[in-house]
This record gives structure tokens, C-alpha cells and sequence, in this order.
């Protein structure tokens, strides 16, 4: 609406879920010389409001219960602002159950999944084994740059079909049945 573009349907939308915001921005019209003008308004809404429209999905809170009893090391590696990333998971109560919350960072220094995994890689050498559990084609193919596997989840933003062509292991279509992939 600011810059007056057709604003497209919420299932079309979806797609700027996954990559950098200003990818996303460009891609539904935002001419490049005001991409820093829509990331203000963008984010003037989101930072107030936006990142609190959301909610943990039915059973995860349950799953990071049973993860964290089991004494596995659980992280976020997400492409949203480090520090929005970290107010959300601080609302929601989720933040107990992760050792770190990386994210990208508002420069646009680390803006891409691919960067943000070897942020958290480099501040955590100690990680021998580890499996991504993402919902788009981004958080697998990020997570392959660095040869760690990922496990697709069906209930996110992304598409199955794009999740496996881009090479994930498996595909989880409840917490439990993430919860046995990952037992495996």
C-alpha cells in the first residue's frame, strides 16, 4: 500500500517467508531504490506488532520438553533480526529450551540461513553432530552448505515438494513424528 503495488493474496505472500526480506520486497515490486524505505515501514509495523501475531504450533513446546530432557543441544538458526528472533521466543516462553538464538542482523551483514548457520557454527566449535529442522527450501538449502541434514516439517511456510527437491532427509507431518525422526 505505501508504495501503492497490488498488494497479492496472503497465499501468494507466503513465498517471502524464507529468503532475505529484501529479496522478498523486490520480488513483489519494490523498485530497488526504495528497498531501504520498505524495510523501514516494514519493519515499523513488525517490530510493534507483526512479530507477535504469531504462535508456537500445536506440540512443539511439548517436543522441546522431551528433547531438552534428553539432553539434546537445541539452537535457532533463523533468517529473521537476531533481536526480533529473540523477542519472540522471550513472549512466547520458548527461549529456555535453546542453548543460542542466532539470526540475521540488521545491516544486512548476515541476512541469508547459509550465513546465519556458520554464525552459529564458528561461536559453537564444539557441535559434532547436528540435523536442521526447517519448514522452507531455504533452511535445507542453507543447512547443505555446511553438510548438515535437514528434516522438512509439512505444518510451516514452505511447500513439501520444494523441501525435497532441495534435498531434505525426511519430512515430518506432526511433533511426533519429527520427534521419532529425530530419535532415529
Amino acid at each position: 500500500n505505501h508504495f501503492n503495488l497490488p498488494v497479492p493474496d496472503r497465499q501468494s505472500m507466503r513465498v517471502i517467508v524464507g529468503p532475505p526480506l529484501r529479496d522478498s520486497l523486490i520480488n513483489f515490486g519494490v523498485k530497488e531504490d526504495q528497498v531501504t524505505e520498505a524495510l523501514e515501514v516494514f519493519r515499523q509495523r513488525y517490530t510493534t506488532v507483526g512479530k507477535y501475531e504469531n504462535h508456537p504450533y500445536d506440540g512443539i513446546r511439548e517436543l522441546l520438553q522431551k528433547l531438552k530432557a534428553q539432553g539434546h543441544r537445541l539452537y535457532v538458526a533463523t533468517s529473521k533480526p537476531e533481536e526480533m528472533a529473540l523477542d519472540i521466543m522471550a513472549k512466547f516462553e520458548l527461549s529456555q529450551y535453546f542453548e543460542m538464538i542466532c539470526g540475521a542482523t540488521l545491516d544486512e551483514s548476515r541476512d541469508t540461513k547459509d550465513a546465519v548457520i556458520a554464525y552459529l557454527l564458528d561461536l559453537n566449535r564444539d557441535i559434532k553432530e547436528a540435523i536442521m529442522v526447517g519448514d522452507t527450501k531455504y533452511d535445507v538449502l542453507g543447512a547443505k552448505v555446511h553438510g548438515i541434514p535437514t528434516i522438512g516439517v509439512s505444518w510451516g511456510y514452505g511447500r513439501v515438494s520444494e523441501m525435497e527437491q532441495a534435498g531434505a532427509v525426511a519430512i515430518a507431518h506432526s511433533p511426533d513424528e519429527l520427534f521419532e525422526l529425530l530419535q532415529g
